[in-house]
């Protein structure tokens, strides 16, 4: 649970990005579902969550860079990333209107952090967000936010920045609520605003990261989440054909010419951004008009041009029939993984892949099928957004959700291509599914865990996630950790070796479990990672 902040300071930041991608990612696909407007495309909480990623990401790249000097990061530094972050990453009409929202709060923020600049942030995030769309409609995230500004300006002199986000949050549900009044096609589907959806859940992780404690749900809201909305025939389609997306480097002369050029293409139009950096998302019928607008008002890039409702194959070659796209943790495991057929994409400790990572992993497998293998249980929100956004692309992707690499292992030794897809991938996941996983790990300092109290230096087998054993050297705990898995039964134990560890304990341990367990076979890779010297599995 969070620690209570007194104020917005960089630590408050950095936790709010990373409770508020949280809160995104297990509510993505609600999210998605309730989509019906501007247009009914089923990706508001994937846009939202790619958007909160990259802002959260360029928090703790500020933090990384403080690790090695002697002062922390300072709040202006924190929310100028967070701010700069969402904008070169925004997706989608609600992930750029999201962008503003942050860069609204992140100028007033820089300068302040106390309640009263709390209030104020949220103030000029609403008054921005507004700005930056070309025609606005009630009923919308705008409404949203402008509601929870409202309801925090409302809070005494004498209230702390946690009083002031409970006050804007519980505006913004009051305000959510109301939205299928306000905007008629909300109401005939029978939903709540997706995007003022996604902002009630960013606006409940910055109360718990001020207040050390989670709002309840917001009440009438979870209920207003379908498994799928009746989309109404007004908005099934008839409207633009393109959803065009750029970053661009331009004055603010230039941007005001282009906000006009653009409102006579298509509609949908927002630009957000400033300081000579700019995100542009506009629907159009004429996507090249859309960019050479974009070409003679500055420098566009990272264009990104969405077809609604079709699937786009590669212009060159064909695809292949079913792939499969996993995350190693090590070079080792890359190439046994790469040896199998797989297409890998390399986490690095401490540096998890992102969305994009996997999204261009599964792009490079070039395929019509795609079993996505994220092999770690933190990585269960961005990989869902990364498949989510592969399905709009056209790909058929199943996310098998292994948590550990050796889980990874078992679902890739039954992968079948020659079986239908759903037969496949409901293999894989018994597989993965039937494979306990472990790993060692050396504490860092003195700390509390499920088998006791350890100290720095001391070694801890975590099974299933867990710290379960807690030992002096890494050869007896591996055994103990063996023993206490094999006690439930099993048939094959797979150890993967990092880089550091000598070949004599893999000899070691088979021995271990060849002397102490009959017809338990082993296997022994060299994973070639750093971080656990030691992971392991038992199916």
């Amino acid at each position: 649970m969070p620690q209570t902040a007194d104020d917005m300071d960089a630590v408050a930041v950095r936790t709010w990005c990373s409770l508020a991608l949280d809160a995104l990612g297990r509510e993505r696909e609600a999210i998605d579902a309730i989509n019906v407007y501007p247009v009914a495309d089923g990706d508001t909480g994937t846009n939202l969550y790619l958007t909160l990623e990259s802002a959260a990401q360029a928090v703790e790249a500020v933090f990384a860079a403080h690790e090695t000097g002697a002062t922390a990061p300072v709040t202006a530094d924190a929310v100028r990333a967070m701010a700069h972050g969402a904008l070169i990453g925004a997706r989608g009409n609600s992930g750029t209107i999201l962008a503003q929202l942050l860069r609204g709060m992140a100028g007033e923020l820089a300068l302040g952090h106390d309640a009263g600049r709390l209030r104020r942030a949220l103030a000029v995030a609403a008054a921005s967000a507004r700005q930056a769309v070309a025609h606005p409609v009630e009923g919308t995230v705008l409404t949203v936010a402008a509601a929870a500004a409202d309801a925090a300006a409302r809070t005494g002199d004498g209230a702390r920045p946690a009083e002031v986000a409970r006050a804007a949050y519980d505006g913004a549900c009051t305000a959510l609520e109301a939205t299928p009044g306000q905007l008629a096609v909300l109401g005939r589907a029978g939903v709540v605003d997706a995007g003022g959806r996604g902002l009630v859940a960013v606006l409940g992780a910055l109360v718990e990261a001020l207040g050390g404690r989670a709002p309840a749900p917001a009440r009438g809201t979870v209920a207003a989440l379908p498994v799928r909305a009746a989309v109404p025939d007004d908005c099934a389609g008839g409207g633009p054909a393109f959803e065009v997306i750029y970053l661009l480097e331009a004055s603010d002369e230039a941007v005001d010419r282009l906000r006009a050029r653009l409102d006579g293409l298509g509609d949908s139009l927002v630009v957000v951004g400033g300081d000579g950096l700019w995100n542009v998302h506009v629907h159009v019928d004429d996507a090249g008009a859309a960019v050479e607008a974009g070409v003679e008002a500055g420098r566009p890039y990272r264009i990104r041009i969405t077809h609604f409702g079709a699937d786009r194959a590669h212009p060159h070659t064909e695809p292949v029939q079913r792939a499969v796209v996993a995350v190693v943790p090590g070079e080792g495991l890359r190439g046994l993984c790469e040896e199998a057929g797989a297409t890998t994409v390399l986490a690095r400790p401490g540096e998890p892949p992102a969305s994009g990572e996997l999204v261009d992993a599964i792009r490079r497998a070039h395929a019509r099928e795609v079993v996505l293998l994220p092999n770690d249980a933190e990585l269960r929100h961005t990989a869902a957004a990364a498949a989510e956004q592969a399905r709009a692309e056209g790909v058929r992707v199943a996310l098998v959700p292994t948590r550990a690499a050796v889980q990874g292992i078992a679902a890739l030794a039954v992968h079948e291509p020659g079986r239908s897809f759903d037969e496949d991938v409901v293999a894989m996941t018994a597989a993965a599914g039937a494979t306990r996983y472990a790993e060692l790990a050396v504490a860092e300092r003195q700390s509390w865990t499920m088998a006791g109290i350890c100290q720095a230096g001391d070694v801890l087998g975590l099974i299933d996630g867990d710290v379960a054993v807690i030992g002096e050297d890494v050869a007896q705990t591996a055994r103990d950790v063996l023993d206490r898995m094999l006690s439930a039964g099993g048939e094959l134990v797979t150890l993967v070796l990092g880089e550091d560890l000598p070949g004599s304990l893999a000899d070691e341990l088979e021995e271990h479990v060849r002397e102490g367990y009959l017809a338990v076979d082993t296997m022994v890779y060299r994973g070639g990672h750093r971080g656990a010297p030691l992971l392991i599995g038992v199916e």
